[in-house]
């Protein structure tokens, strides 16, 4: 289905509130379909993506993954896929079995969705395979579990390229935010190239950069005491410094959105954010709630999504709270592209000017060889102290 001259295509499992795919869309990526589970999250896919003419025919399939086959399920069959045709399955599968801030159960949590993204990739045989989780799933009592599901896909003619940790901050998300990477690839498109990680740059966005447009935008609008809270946010976010904590979606089965354990409050406090809640809509702003508080402004949703790299233009739905959890637990968009262009690099080399990788960001860099064999494949390269039960 992707000859030089066509799109390379995706389906993306768990694909929340379409950061994983804005990326890869941005990479070059023909998006088939887009499985999600919540209801949220699905009314913000079909929100995006319906009628959009650089989004035409995708699909967004709302249900459980583990009743959802490839070539019977009502809105997949039309694309007459047979095995071997898609390009990339990707996805981020379930964080709780995994997740430092749980009991991590691993393969014995029965929201553990592995198990369906490995029946996936044996029924579609994708060119290339990337699944992404916490950085938990890297921690050393998973190994075996990380190594079944390595055998189970090489068994299916893949090559392993690597588990890896990457952080978001090297690409340009205001964000202490890692993730635990799993790239395979088809052995046929590996015999003449090798996957090579995208490593980013050491050039931190900062909040302050990140946020200084919007938190204007509210500001501006309520006169001179507005501006006031303006100066003081950007004098303590610009002192800081730095990137943000990692932004986490919190549960449904507890209260209201904040911005995360105790040691990620202590940090907005610093950048002059209030973290005790999240502030209305700017057109519904309610001033002494949202903006006029002790510690500073209390960020937007909109400015939460900023923190994980989403376009402006990208519109989420549902109530406040539901749209913050969308936030919160998504797969930032700039890491994303970062890694589908990796991929396209490998399945389509050279393929001149209308390549995917033409116009890839300056921020991007691909891991020479060298460094790449030197460089660990694990945890063990950043410092994770301010994560304190953060679900990564």
């Amino acid at each position: 289905m992707s000859s030089s001259g066509n799109p390379l295509t995706s389906i993306e499992i768990c694909a929340g509130a379409g950061g994983q795919a804005l990326g890869l869309h941005a990479a070059g990526f023909r998006h088939l379909a887009l499985l999600e589970i919540d209801k949220h999250a699905c009314a913000t896919l079909r929100f995006n993506v319906a009628n959009h003419p650089d989004w035409s025919g995708c699909e967004v399939v709302e249900g459980d993954l583990k009743e959802v086959h490839p070539f019977k399920h009502p809105q997949l069959e039309k694309f007459g896929l047979e095995p071997g045709d898609l390009d990339l399955l990707a996805g981020g599968v379930p964080c709780p079995p995994f997740s430092v801030a749980g009991k991590q159960l691993g393969e014995d949590d029965e929201r553990d969705l592995f198990p369906s993204m490995l029946e996936l990739v044996s029924q579609l045989r994708p060119k290339a395979v990337m699944i992404e989780n916490v950085r938990g799933i890297l921690d050393a009592k998973f190994e075996d579990y990380r190594h079944r599901i390595v055998a189970e896909i090489e068994s299916f003619g893949y090559g392993f390229c690597g588990w890896r940790l990457v952080e978001a901050r090297s690409y340009g998300v205001p964000q202490l935010r890692p993730r635990a990477i799993l790239v395979m690839v088809d052995r046929k498109y590996l015999k003449g190239a090798q996957f090579q990680w995208p490593v980013g740059d050491e050039t931190v966005l900062t909040v302050a950069e990140a946020l200084k447009e919007t938190m204007w935008e509210r500001c501006e609008a309520h006169g001179p005491e507005g501006r006031a809270v303006f100066d003081k946010w950007l004098a303590a976010a610009t002192r800081h410094g730095g990137e943000a904590p990692t932004l986490v979606g919190g549960s449904k089965k507890h209260g209201g959105a904040d911005l995360g354990p105790s040691r990620a409050k202590k940090a907005w406090r610093e950048l002059g954010v209030d973290p005790m809640g999240v502030a209305n809509d700017p057109e519904d702003c309610a001033p002494q709630r949202d903006l006029f508080r002790s510690d500073g402004p209390m960020l937007t949703v909109e400015q939460a999504a900023i923190i994980q790299g989403f376009p402006r233009h990208w519109n989420f739905q549902g109530r406040k709270t539901a749209r913050y959890r969308q936030v919160g637990n998504a797969f930032p968009p700039p890491v994303a592209e970062a890694l589908g262009r990796a991929i396209a690099a490998v399945l389509r080399p050279g393929t001149g000017r209308n390549s995917p990788l033409d116009h890839a960001p300056k921020r991007v860099g691909l891991l020479p060889t060298a460094r790449q064999e030197a460089e660990p494949a694990l945890v063990g390269q950043v410092s994770f102290d301010d994560l304190e039960a953060a679900g990564v």
